[in-house]
């Protein structure tokens, strides 16, 4: 079968390797659509935030349909459409990552990684459950978002779109902080009530005249840029509500920390979305969210390198998909 492979550090190619076979526990899965994601390129530079070996199969946003099932596996049958986990394993392991992942016609995981993709989401949809359950983690750790609040998302990736999105479908008033127009304007389309552009003057200033001078209710870092994170205590208000996503792997940037005190903000910080897939799944199946407008390219997995290169295009690609089956 075909799989596109990260062979080592900075070599990516499709390559023909062996159909996996499963164990009691597991399921065969064919993949039906994969995205790429920017701790990809982390995982190919052998730069990424758990230990990892080559060659491994990238691939932790996916679709699929099960194919087979393991002997002692119950509640699943060939023919299930499938959405997956990333952190398993207590948070030892990353699908994708320090376990081959889904960017092959054919994968394997355990059962109990596996949820089921309702029929209002589409194979394409079911693809975004993983960064938007990334968002959506953040969001419910911080008690969610409430009525009129004031959200500020920091960052115009996918998984800052996917919290825009989140954050205006729970009622929010939304501001987008991101220094690219495109991903501005995708903002935007995704629902945000105002734009801004970090070039344009002080990030602070900007929001508090956007929000009658209290600053943010909920801030939702999602850039991972050390100046971008630093900046989130700045435009949070009092008992501002403070959500990091964005990872970064040993940045430093100077940051008033007594406004951790001064303004009695609330900070957490997340990674991946471990425990909260089924109440995502019933949030994007119930309330018709739209991510479709971030997939601005789609592959097939035999053009799997050129798939990374268009991912790797800000300025024009937010979210690329890979197809198979």
């Amino acid at each position: 079968m075909k799989a596109l492979v990260f062979s080592q550090a900075g070599v990516a190619g499709v390559e023909d390797v062996d159909e996996p076979e499963i164990g009691d526990d597991e399921l065969l899965v064919s993949l039906r659509q994969v995205g790429v994601c920017h701790s990809d390129f982390d995982l190919l530079a052998d730069n990424y935030i758990i230990p990892v070996q080559f060659p491994i199969i990238p691939g932790h946003e996916w679709s699929g349909e099960i194919v087979d099932v393991g002997r002692g596996v119950r509640g699943f049958s060939q023919g299930d459409r499938i959405v997956g986990e990333c952190t398993v394993n207590g948070g030892a392991d990353h699908f994708g990552f320090s376990i081959s992942g889904a960017a092959a016609e054919l994968f394997k995981i355990r059962a109990d990684w596996a949820h089921r993709l309702p029929d209002e989401l589409s194979w394409q949809q079911g693809a975004t459950v993983e960064p938007f359950s990334c968002a959506f983690h953040s969001i419910d750790r911080l008690g969610g978002v409430r009525g009129g609040d004031d959200v500020a998302v920091v960052g115009g990736g996918p998984i800052g779109l996917s919290a825009v999105a989140a954050a205006v479908t729970m009622g929010g008033r939304v501001i987008l902080v991101e220094p690219t127009e495109s991903r501005r304007a995708f903002g935007l389309r995704m629902g945000a009530h105002d734009v801004v552009d970090p070039s344009a003057g002080p990030i602070e200033e900007q929001v508090l005249g956007l929000t009658e001078g209290r600053g943010a209710d909920v801030v939702i870092e999602a850039s991972g840029n050390p100046e971008a994170m630093a900046s989130a205590l700045e435009i949070a208000g009092y008992r501002g509500r403070l959500g990091f996503i964005g990872i970064n792997v040993g940045g430093l940037a100077p940051t008033a920390m007594g406004l951790i005190q001064a303004k009695v903000l609330t900070i957490t910080g997340t990674i991946g979305s471990p425990d909260i897939w089924p109440e995502t799944i019933r949030f994007m199946s119930a309330t018709g969210i739209d991510l479709d407008s971030m997939i601005t390219s789609v592959f097939d997995l035999t053009d799997g390198p050129e798939a990374l290169q268009a991912a790797e295009d800000r300025t024009n690609n937010v979210k690329v998909q890979m197809t198979a089956g």
